[in-house]
């Protein structure tokens, strides 16, 4: 069954309105896999805010025309399933996982904004850390000076008290 003219113009608005908003672009072929498997990653695409569809290249290519996503137009070819990311590291790290698990499923390569990525560069960016890890990262790296701090002039009167106590246990000692 085609698309009708209208349907097809509506999938490339939607698409290229997701790509405004867009990170990354992961592209992967997808073929054999079950309707079980693409259900799972679908799952986990939307729990970790990554937007997947299956398209016909020529709609993908009218979607990322104007775009700083267009440089991709290259690589699409074949059966392809399209991971479009505001988090590149949490979209690369959904998708490689996945590839990992099911060997059919296959990451061809990607884009970042006037950039294109192979399918080593995306897996390299999955083992980034997450945007969370390195901002916790980086908060503990401004607090430490702080803490570090609060312990030194806190160490001066816990001295203080632990030389009295010392000095009150001594005439305790000598008192009995």
């Amino acid at each position: 069954m085609s698309l009708s003219l209208e349907q097809k113009q509506a999938i490339v608005t939607e698409v290229a309105a997701v790509l405004a908003k867009a990170q990354a672009v992961i592209v992967a072929e997808n073929r054999g896999l079950n309707v079980g498997a693409v259900t799972g990653l679908r799952v986990r695409a939307r729990k970790s805010g990554l937007y997947l569809r299956v398209l016909k290249n020529s709609l993908a290519r009218r979607a990322v025309k104007g775009t700083p996503f267009e440089p991709l137009s290259g690589q699409l070819s074949g059966p392809l399933m399209y991971g479009i990311a505001q988090d590149p590291v949490a979209g690369a790290k959904v998708l490689a996982d996945f590839a990992r698990e099911h060997e059919r499923f296959v990451i061809m390569g990607g884009a970042m904004a006037n950039a294109v990525m192979s399918a080593r560069d995306v897996k390299a960016l999955a083992t980034m850390p997450s945007r969370e890890e390195l901002l916790a990262t980086l908060l503990g790296t401004m607090q430490a000076p702080m803490v570090k701090l609060v312990r030194t002039m806190n160490e001066v009167p816990g001295r203080f008290v632990r030389t009295i106590a010392a000095v009150r246990d001594a005439r305790e000692k000598a008192a009995a």
